[in-house]
């Protein structure tokens, strides 16, 4: 099983993983309260085939903005300067506790499409999340770190 201090060094590696891998270790880890995830965040994609990990990266994806539980910016990416920057391309969040996999946890639910970014808390400062796509047919894991 997937330990959660190797999860940083996975997420930067082309080394892919499994999503049964992912759940596993996603089920071990405790819920995150929705207060915790407000700031600003970098992110990257595990590797599992997921068609979003390439559409994320076309659009530059490089974390979220949390700015309360309803201003929430999905899609951030860097600038020349390599500072998050707004990317609107999908619109704006909101930031709810959500059941998923039988826990309550928080969650980033996009205002104009139907998906769920369900979070779960690696360490302080690290979080391990899904996001649940409708129509998807299995979810694509990646890591936010506070930024």
């Amino acid at each position: 099983m997937l330990n959660p201090a190797e999860l940083k060094n996975l997420s930067a590696t082309a080394e892919k993983l499994t999503v049964e891998q992912l759940h596993e270790l996603y089920d071990t880890l405790p819920a995150v309260e929705c207060e915790s995830m407000i700031g600003d965040w970098k992110g990257s994609c595990f590797n599992t085939g997921h068609t979003g990990e390439g559409k994320l990266s076309a659009l530059g994806w490089a974390g979220k903005s949390f700015r309360s539980a309803n201003d929430v910016m999905p899609i951030m990416s860097l600038n020349e300067n390599g500072e998050l920057v707004e990317n609107p391309i999908m619109g704006t969040a909101s930031l709810r506790k959500v059941e998923f996999r039988g826990v309550a946890t928080a969650t980033m639910v996009y205002d104009q499409h139907p998906i769920f970014d369900h979070f779960k808390k690696v360490d302080e400062q690290t979080v391990l999340g899904v996001m649940d796509a409708k129509g998807d047919a299995f979810p694509l894991y990646f890591l936010l770190v506070k930024a």
